[in-house]
């Protein structure tokens, strides 16, 4: 089969309606309360435009600390809990995530506040997209896949010079439900921004998002935003939930040689996210998962939660 190059550029899963819950498979919180995380949830970003004047004349750990705190408030505020398992390095890496949610963001930038890879479109969302530029975001305008070296190249130099940065490299949204071969999207992480982490001599972090309701034990797609789905449907969704649970799994860091081939590397950070075996021994060979250090954050937090549509 033929693939076309703008779906390389644009990949695309195969989620539609049947990856969502059925009616009555989450449990749900009244009517009130789901108001009243609207209305916080709401006071949240508004509170996000001060956020934004504010962070490009603090100091960088000021700056974190801010980010992060409206982060984890803002998860909070959507009524999702938020669990931290493992710790991330002290030195600048390229975190790279899959991709489950508009929630993502708010989860990753909660554990780790660094610079994010957006699509362009997340630009012009209201307060996310002023927030995301003054956090200094990357925006990547995908229908301009010429322009991709250069993005690379400034990925690269934000790292040499001592910034984390992070991307979701499966570059669209998915339920990564059980079972759900067919919904994944194809060509797995983009490899792209791997070659930033090379160039910089900088580690790459896998992280593993997860969602789960809490009051059946069991993982959800309840804050999956799917094919057709939108926006106001999905939030909907999130503020009805029960004990809806967001985890962030920090596994080992992957440490590439200055020759490794980012195709590689990209194949063994998706294994370590998704839990699948590396693929062939030359990844073995040339990547090293090593030990991260501890941080002086809390190793494991617990707030609400939720997650951003972000792309690479």
């Amino acid at each position: 089969m033929t693939v076309r190059a703008h779906d390389l550029w644009r990949p695309f899963s195969g989620c539609d309606d049947d990856c969502l819950p059925a009616a009555g498979e989450v449990p749900t919180v009244p009517v009130a309360r789901r108001v009243l995380r609207l209305v916080a949830a709401s006071g949240m970003l508004l509170a996000g435009v001060g956020v934004a004047v504010l962070l490009p004349v603090l100091p960088a750990r000021e700056r974190q600390a801010v980010l992060r705190g409206w982060a984890r408030g803002t998860v909070r505020a959507f009524g999702v809990r938020l669990v931290i398992r493992g710790r991330l390095p002290r030195r600048r890496a390229l975190l790279v995530a899959n991709h489950v949610s508009w929630l993502d963001i708010l989860a990753v930038l909660a554990v780790a506040p660094t610079r994010m890879v957006a699509k362009r479109e997340i630009r012009s969302w209201p307060v996310v997209g002023l927030l995301a530029a003054a956090a200094g975001t990357v925006f990547v305008d995908r229908s301009r896949p010429r322009a991709l070296p250069a993005t690379v190249r400034r990925l690269a130099d934000t790292l040499r010079a001592g910034r984390s940065v992070a991307v979701f490299p499966e570059g669209t949204t998915w339920c990564a439900g059980d079972g759900a071969a067919d919904c994944r999207p194809g060509g797995g992480f983009r490899s792209a921004m791997f070659q930033a982490a090379i160039d910089a001599g900088s580690p790459v972090v896998p992280l593993r998002l997860g969602y789960r309701c809490e009051a059946t034990g069991a993982v959800t797609t309840a804050a999956a935003f799917l094919g057709a789905d939108t926006l106001l449907r999905s939030v909907a969704r999130v503020v009805a939930a029960r004990q809806l649970v967001v985890s962030v799994t920090v596994a080992a860091a992957l440490h590439p040689a200055g020759d490794a081939d980012r195709r590689l590397l990209a194949r063994a950070a998706e294994s370590a996210v998704h839990l699948v075996p590396p693929t062939g021994a030359a990844t073995r060979a040339r990547l090293r998962p090593v030990p991260t250090l501890t941080t002086a954050d809390p190793v494991v937090s617990a707030t609400e939660g939720r997650d951003l549509d972000l792309a690479a």
